[in-house]
C-alpha cells in the first residue's frame, strides 16, 4: 500500500475549477427566454494630477444614444445599443455581439464641481473629463490676547476652516 500525502490545496483548487465549469456555463449562456447577453461596456478610469480621465468603449452607439449624469458624487453613464445583425438558418438563431441597455455608475471624491464635467464623443469611445475637487488646507486663525494677535497653534486646535470662511 502506497501512503500519500494529503494536500488540502491540490483538493481545493479541484473543487474550484468545478465551480468555475459549472458556473461559468450557466451564466455565460443567454436562456430562450433572454433571447440576448447583457451588455456592459468596458471603462477606464484614470486619475490624473488636475482630472479624473473616465474612457468607455461604446461601439455602435453615438453621443445622442449616451446619457451622462452626477448627482451626490455619482456619475451615471447609461445607455442602449440594439442589435440589427442576426443570421437565421436551419432553425437556430445566432446573435454573438451582445446587445440591450446599460447603465454604469462611479462614486466620486465629494466637491466635485458638475458644472465643470466636459464629455467628448468619438470614434466609439466615451471621455469625459472631471476635474479633481479642490484640497481643503487647515486655516490658521489668530487669538487675540489683551490687544495683541498670537498665531494659535496647529496641533489640538479645534477650528477648522472651510472655502466659506477663507473667503469670508
Amino acid at each position: 500500500m502506497t501512503v500519500v500525502r494529503w494536500e488540502p490545496t491540490r483538493e481545493f483548487g479541484a473543487l474550484q475549477k468545478e465551480m468555475d465549469r459549472l458556473f461559468g456555463s450557466v451564466f455565460s449562456v443567454p436562456t430562450a427566454s433572454a433571447g440576448r447577453r447583457r451588455w456592459i461596456p468596458a471603462m477606464d478610469l484614470v486619475e490624473g494630477a488636475e482630472e479624473y480621465v473616465l474612457r468607455a468603449d461604446l461601439p455602435g452607439l453615438g453621443g445622442d444614444d449616451v446619457k451622462i449624469e452626477f448627482d451626490e458624487n455619482v456619475l451615471t453613464i447609461s445607455g442602449e445599443r440594439t442589435s440589427s445583425n442576426e443570421h437565421s438558418g436551419d432553425g437556430f438563431r445566432r446573435i454573438e455581439r451582445a446587445s440591450g441597455s446599460f447603465s454604469r455608475s462611479l462614486t466620486l471624491p465629494a466637491g466635485v464641481e458638475p458644472t465643470a464635467i466636459t464629455a467628448r464623443f468619438a470614434n466609439g469611445v466615451l471621455e469625459v473629463h472631471i476635474p479633481r475637487p479642490a484640497q481643503r488646507r487647515p486655516l490658521r486663525v489668530e487669538i487675540e490676547t489683551g490687544g495683541e494677535s498670537v498665531p494659535a497653534p496647529l496641533e489640538g486646535a479645534q477650528v477648522t476652516a472651510t472655502e466659506t470662511l477663507a473667503a469670508a
